[in-house]
């Protein structure tokens, strides 16, 4: 699953232990943004198996039906958590927490509607790396937690966890329908594709 695999894992269990479990969500779907890359695709997988209900974000209306494949309920076009005139402090509760690739006002949107007692797991920034508009009533109003994964230092006890996750929450086709697999020589080409949005999953490069 690479690092970008770890990463999906280590913000699905960061919501877990900070109590956002299916139980939980009172129905209300987790969201993961920046979902057609190679963390959120992974993570709407793991999330889904694990019996959440799933909103995918994506700015790529073609990715839908791999998204649903891999377990999202519906699919949020990221123009919807984009639009700065809409953006307010508190939103409606649309979310009961999040897996976030993206940053930028994208991760404000979110955390301004995570519903109470929610948590938006953060390990990206796509989008950018402030957070506009935010402010902290998230936070003192709603008990939201936005929560910093990174997968550099990870413990070896978070790692192990992070593979028994893998064998059990993802199965090996879904796994190769995420992959891409490039020869050294083309990665120039895949590097300019990558940064326009135009691949899906993540990139395998074949050095041999």
């Amino acid at each position: 699953v690479g690092t970008a695999g770890v990463t999906a894992v280590l913000c699905v269990h960061a919501l877990e232990d900070a109590g956002v479990t299916p139980e939980r969500c009172n129905g209300k779907p987790i969201l993961v943004t920046g979902a057609g890359g190679g963390v959120g695709s992974i993570a709407v997988a793991v999330l889904a198996s694990k019996g959440y209900r799933v909103a995918a974000c994506t700015g790529r209306a073609a990715l839908k039906p791999l998204l649903c494949s891999l377990g999202a309920h519906e699919v949020i076009d990221r123009s919807e958590l984009c639009d700065e005139a809409a953006f307010r402090p508190l939103m409606k509760e649309r979310f009961a927490g999040g897996v976030d690739a993206v940053g930028g006002l994208t991760l404000s949107s979110l955390l301004a509607q995570t519903s109470y007692g929610g948590a938006v797991a953060a390990c990206g920034l796509a989008g950018g790396a402030d957070i506009p508009k935010m402010t902290v009533m998230p936070f003192i109003l709603r008990n939201v937690r936005l929560l910093g994964v990174d997968s550099v230092y990870a413990s070896s006890a978070a790692r192990e966890r992070v593979w028994e996750e893998v064998q059990a929450s993802l199965s090996p086709a879904s796994l190769s329908s995420l992959s891409l697999n490039v020869p050294l020589s083309e990665i120039g080409a895949y590097g300019e594709k990558i940064l326009k949005g135009q691949v899906q999953g993540r990139v395998v490069v074949d050095v041999a």
